[in-house]
């Protein structure tokens, strides 16, 4: 085992009206007991609201640290009370690891199942709805407070208490709090978004863009 986490939470949810959001959401993700079986598409009973930008493969499940929470409830005082668990509509809440010792194509082991780290999580009208300000929006993209999106290597059963364990590491250099910059358009030489771009672990939407942004830097815009 390379690094290992504990899955606090396990939480599922289904779409319902939202306050300032446009179409059901099921961002408002509850607790369960498990365990929960989870395949290619997510853990059973957990659904989207959004099909074009949610879910799918690659965002098949959404974890997020639970360290995470007392960095945004110092940033924001106003809205402290709404910054706890669930809050960015994760389907994990993971102890003990954070966006800077989980790398970029991680292979975890989560009870029987085993999920691998496909991108991060970027914030969306959605989110600011639901914490009721704009500003946590910049505020995601600059701190790099994101959390992680996996896909589902081997289906199996999850359940709160269980491991969030790295097996295996393909790409030790790239934490994600390195390439949350990048992502967010404030670093990244060629050469970076050139090895991002051939990165088979990351998913093809994240490398086509970082692909095209390597070739406005070396050829200039089209």
């Amino acid at each position: 085992m390379i690094a290992r986490g504990i899955i606090t939470q396990l939480r599922i949810g289904r779409p319902q009206p939202v306050a300032g959001v446009a179409r059901p959401t099921a961002y408002h993700r509850q607790p369960v007991a498990g365990p929960v079986a989870v395949g290619p598409l997510g853990l059973a009973g957990d659904q989207v609201g959004n099909a074009y930008v949610h879910g799918g493969p690659d965002k098949a499940v959404y974890a997020y640290p639970a360290s995470g929470y007392p960095l945004w409830q110092a940033e924001f005082p106003d809205l402290a009370s709404r910054f706890g668990p669930g809050a960015m509509g994760e389907n994990l809440l993971v102890d003990g690891q954070d966006e800077a010792s989980l790398c970029l194509g991680d292979v975890i082991r989560c009870g029987s199942a085993t999920l691998q780290i496909a991108q991060i999580r970027e914030p969306c009208s959605t989110f600011a709805a639901v914490l009721g300000s704009r500003r946590v929006v910049k505020a995601m993209a600059r701190s790099g407070r994101c959390g992680w999106y996996l896909r589902v290597l081997e289906p199996g059963e999850i359940a709160a208490g269980d491991g969030h364990d790295v097996i295996d590491r393909p790409n030790p250099a790239w934490p994600i709090a390195r390439f949350t910059p990048i992502a967010a358009g404030r670093a990244g030489r060629i050469e970076e978004l050139e090895e991002l771009a051939a990165m088979a672990s990351l998913t093809p939407r994240w490398r086509q863009k970082l692909a095209q942004a390597a070739a406005r830097l070396r050829h200039g815009p089209f």
